[in-house]
């Protein structure tokens, strides 16, 4: 479970790409602190997480489910949302699942542990640190708007990070383009 309150920095500082009231799904959402942070700008929120635990502590926020998703199905088969948002977890298999989980204009807000970790911490092992470029391979599908991967400190941690859109079908309309977190 997170055992901070805050959100991540990474998911405030691209929460305002979400489309205005379009539902946000938060994976291994632990007590539910990102459902909490797009709960209250409007969103319908969705937190998936293993713990009952935590799961009954994130349902004060909207909808949680418990549920073992690297053991059993996926819980929401065919469900989209406008914002997909993951921190700390990272289940290979799932990834295919998340990316197709985001509907058309909505957001991937991915942020978790890299290789290089196992020099400053936990986690250590391979399996749960991603390689070198992967978030980008997973997302080839999507538009990336933001990525960043390396050291960051406080606390010290190597981590990968991802925003990135899954385009609207072509329109007439103008395209709209993403640059820059609005200024803190």
């Amino acid at each position: 479970m997170h055992h901070t309150e805050t959100p991540s920095n990474w998911i405030q500082r691209w929460s305002h790409l979400v489309p205005a009231g379009a539902p946000v799904l938060d994976v291994a959402c632990g007590l539910g602190r990102h459902l909490r942070w797009f709960a209250e700008r409007g969103h319908p929120v969705t937190g998936v997480d293993r713990s009952a635990q935590a799961a009954e502590a994130a349902a004060a926020w909207g909808e949680a489910l418990c549920a073992d998703i690297e053991n059993a199905p996926w819980p929401l088969p065919s469900r989209q949302f406008g914002a997909v948002v993951v921190t700390n977890y990272l289940w290979r298999a799932l990834l295919p699942t998340l990316v197709a989980s985001v509907a058309p204009g909505g957001l991937l807000i991915y942020e978790t542990f890299a290789s290089g970790n196992e020099t400053v911490g936990k986690p250590s092992r391979a399996d749960f640190l991603l390689q070198p470029g992967e978030l980008l391979c997973a997302c080839a599908g999507l538009r990336v708007v933001a990525y960043e991967e390396g050291y960051l400190d406080a606390p010290e941690r190597f981590v990968q990070r991802i925003t990135a859109v899954r385009e609207l079908a072509a329109t007439n309309a103008p395209a709209r383009h993403f640059l820059q977190a609005p200024a803190s």
